[in-house]
């Protein structure tokens, strides 16, 4: 099967798009996508795997069973062809796949399985009277071009249904908005589909026909858009089209028997077999002899007694009985309709009650409420569980409760089935790898473990709890030979944590898929964990809206060709202080002949810590410093984390990264309390400090004043674990800035070669314009014929000494007379400095 010629140049510029967006992360290959998009179980197909950097593939990683590599080629660095054998009971729907190079894994990408044979689209086409005949059951591959409209011609007989079910938004390549149509050879619309609740906005349509005759159906852009890239793959037969379930789940490993609803024939009632745990992408498909209907329904596996409703259970009085914990079946059927369900508990337990809808596939916007014996309201919800309901609800005394359901806007269809679940609270953890643009839902990069031969590589793993705060021992259910995982406990409360791998220089080239594991740190307490990544392929700029996304368990882990260098932190053997900074020293090693620059970034920087984002080691050297503080908050503790890497080694940019090192938060060795000084421009003055050392130290420190304004001068100070006190000499030069001025010290000590260095005290610096020369003031001229009375001698008293204060207001009352007057104020005398 080769790919449609006319999406073939359109894909392949899609592809250089992606390839060109993660080129610059990765030297593991990029892969863009499959060609053709589908295919039909039970043959073998001839895939074009499109991509960059392939030209030492080895390998393609199948998520799912039922699809076998026979055969693996490489055409050249941006394609290869890829024979696979599809089982005849291969699951239905979209399979996910990665490609394994000798250099790294690739992005998902994925591919779908269909139960009818493949027909391409042949042109011209695009009108009414001249449509592509086809056979009934069949997918047509095709392409809508702008403003194009597909038709095609099916002969039919009286009463036969006629099914029309599309994928192409789901399958990944563009943003394409599809509508189908049945038409007969009037032209008359006898039934249309656009979005669907099952497949978004992918549709279908189904009807019987109403007479023999032959049968249009039509696809096209729903705003009459369109490009190269618009796929789909159109199945067209008399497959049954069900648009709801009942009951929508069941018990692990059970057989049970459903009735689907809403298709033209009628209910039709089938026995399905569940898996054995459950599996987010299990669907039931309804199937007759007359086919399989394509798309299928979201099937919930949980341990539950199910428990469907009599019909009936349209008030408390007649309300279906279950007891809990239970799950609850139903179909809105009608509008303004609600159903009732009652169910018996006991004082104490705590349920989670969670009404599955829309995550089915039901047009249902549920309203859940949980009552008393008689219906009086207790709590309710509406958009918890996304556009479905969930609360959490603790049983306050034994007896029976109620439980009612109603669509939001009070609607309600044969279709607007639904799934209450009424569970024990578990817990739980959920792991993955946090995208690296976490802004950009379509970014895969760095989410693959990809370790070199002799080398290290570092990753974050998020863990989600579920109702479970503990600690938590962080793995990989299977590593390679020779490859090693370091990791600190996950400590209760924190999220993320930091993970090296290292392998042997002899370790084989290979992979495969792997689960992230978080298990509780006492064996005997057993916790559930799963993986998830949600890789996103057609998403809606600016807003991000997904359309198109395939959630996968399980990253890739492998062992690479060795890479042409290494790097290693020589970690500090000096503490990081509080409100303190130091400087990571990273060496690169090189293998002969491998000169580029390498580009340095942290991995993780610890809460309370501040690291420079990226550091380069240039051509030809061998070393760089990543400077980093720590807030005064900052907690007093020890911290692992890790530095990567990446540098161009001729085929593309290829990761390594340092082993975990320690940091080794602590308070402060010195710490200062400063006095706030003032002075005038043109004078000098003193800025005393009382010094506190919580942890003594040898030799000298070195505190230097840092802040002082331009043209205001100071020494650095040495002090000792003994010094008690001392003071600053500041000089302000006559143009020295007036006004208020922030400074603190640092504080630097020297221990074995390393230095730590510490910020404290923290005071104002006032710096005052002089006070203006006060104007002498001439005696009046006695007059001679006014008698001069003598002044009564006064005793001598002692001049006041006046405190700071009073000398700061006389001061400000002498500026505000001189400013009034208009004069400069006299320079002041300044008085001695006093000793420390």
């Amino acid at each position: 099967m080769t790919p449609h010629p006319r999406f073939s140049l359109w894909f392949f510029v899609l592809v250089l798009c992606l390839c060109g967006e993660s080129s610059v992360s990765a030297a593991s290959p990029a892969f863009g996508g499959i060609q053709p998009r589908g295919a039909q179980r039970g043959t073998e197909a001839v895939l074009t795997f499109q991509g960059g950097r392939l030209t030492d593939a080895q390998e393609v990683l199948a998520y799912y069973p039922g699809i076998a590599v026979k055969k693996l080629e490489v055409v050249n660095d941006a394609a290869l062809k890829v024979t696979v054998a599809i089982a005849p009971d291969c699951r239905l729907g979209e399979h996910a796949f990665r490609v394994r190079t000798a250099s790294g894994v690739s992005e998902v990408r994925t591919f779908w399985v269909g139960a009818l044979p493949v027909v391409e689209e042949v042109e011209p086409n695009s009108e009414f009277d001249k449509p592509q005949p086809i056979p009934l059951n069949v997918t047509v591959h095709g392409v809508v071009q702008n403003e194009d409209q597909d038709y095609f011609v099916v002969e039919c007989k009286k009463g036969q249904r006629l099914s029309v079910e599309v994928e192409g938004m789901r399958l990944g390549v563009a943003f394409f908005d599809p509508y189908v149509a049945i038409l007969d050879s009037k032209r008359f619309e006898l039934v249309t589909g656009d979005d669907s609740p099952t497949a978004n906005q992918d549709g279908g349509c189904s009807v019987v026909v109403p007479a023999d005759g032959k049968y249009i159906v039509q696809i096209r852009e729903s705003a009459f858009g369109g490009n190269g890239a618009c796929q789909y793959r159109l199945h067209i037969g008399n497959f049954p089209r069900p648009t709801a379930v009942v009951p929508a789940g069941g018990k692990p490993g059970e057989e049970l028997e459903v009735t689907f609803l809403g298709d033209p024939a009628g209910p039709i009632k089938q026995k399905v077999k569940l898996p054995a745990t459950a599996d987010e992408h299990f669907r039931v498909h309804c199937t007759t002899p007359e086919g399989t209907h394509p798309n299928g329904f979201k099937f919930r596996v949980a341990n539950l007694a199910n428990v469907v409703e009599s019909g009936a259970n349209v008030s408390v009085a007649t309300a279906t009985a279950g007891v809990a914990p239970v799950a609850f079946n139903g179909v809105v059927a009608k509008p303004a309709e609600v159903d009732y369900f009652k169910f018996t508990a006991k004082k104490g337990e705590t349920y989670d009650f969670n009404c599955y809808a829309r995550r089915l596939g039901s047009p249902l916007d549920p309203i859940l409420y949980i009552g008393n014996a008689a219906g009086a309201t207790i709590t309710g919800n509406d958009d918890s569980g996304g556009p479905d309901s969930y609360f959490r609800y603790t049983i306050p005394a034994d007896g029976e409760y109620t439980l009612w359901v109603q669509d939001h806007l009070k609607k309600g269809g044969p279709d607007y089935f639904y799934r209450i679940e009424v569970s024990p609270v578990a817990p739980g953890v959920t792991t993955t790898i946090p995208r690296v643009d976490g802004n950009n839902p379509a970014n895969q990069d760095r989410q693959t473990i990809t370790v070199p031969k002799g080398g290290r590589y570092a990753t974050l793993v998020v863990a989600s709890r579920a109702d479970f705060g503990g600690p938590l021992n962080i793995g990989i259910d299977k590593l390679p030979p020779g490859v090693t995982l370091t990791a600190e406990q996950m400590e209760a409360g924190q999220a993320v944590i930091p993970v090296v791998f290292d392998a042997k220089p002899d370790a084989a080239v290979g992979g495969y898929l792997a689960t992230i594991t978080a298990t509780h740190t006492d064996p005997k307490a057993p916790l559930p964990s799963r993986t998830s990544f949600d890789p996103a392929f057609v998403i809606n700029q600016p807003g991000q809206t997904v359309y198109a996304r395939h959630v996968v368990d399980r990253t890739a882990i492998a062992v690479c060709d060795a890479a042409p260098y290494s790097i290693e932190v020589i970690e500090p053997k000096v503490p990081l202080v509080q409100n303190g900074s130091y400087n990571l020293r990273i060496v690169a090693k090189r293998a002969e002949g491998f000169k580029g620059a390498i580009t340095v970034f942290p991995l993780w920087t610890p809460p309370g810590l501040g690291i420079q984002g990226s550091g380069v080691i240039p051509e030809g050297q061998t070393e760089c410093l990543l400077p980093m503080n720590a807030a005064p908050g900052a907690a007093v503790r020890k911290w692992k984390t890790a530095v990567h890497a990446v540098a161009d080694a001729g085929k593309g940019p290829v990761w390594t990264s340092s082993q975990l090192f320690t940091i080794d938060v602590t308070a402060p060795v010195v710490s200062l309390t400063m006095e706030r000084p003032a002075v005038e421009q043109g004078a000098n003055t003193q800025l005393f400090c009382k010094v506190t050392v919580p942890a003594p130290f040898e030799g000298k420190a070195k505190v230097t004043l840092i802040g002082l304004p331009a043209k205001t001068t100071t020494q650095v100070i040495e002090i000792t674990k003994d010094t008690k006190e001392f003071a600053f000499p500041i000089a302000a030069d006559k143009t020295s800035p007036a006004g208020q001025h922030n400074v603190f010290a640092q504080v630097v000590i020297e221990r074995g070669g390393e230095l730590i260095t510490g910020n404290t005290g923290g005071t104002q610096l006032r710096i005052d314009v002089p006070l203006p020369p006060k104007v002498a003031v001439v005696p009046p001229v006695p007059n001679p014929m006014t008698p001069v009375v003598p002044k009564p001698p006064d005793p001598k008293m002692p001049e006041k000494r006046l405190t700071r204060l009073e000398k700061l207001r006389l001061e400000a009352e002498e500026r505000e007379k001189a400013a009034a007057a208009g004069t400069t104020p006299p320079p002041k005398k300044e008085e001695p400095p006093k000793k420390p």
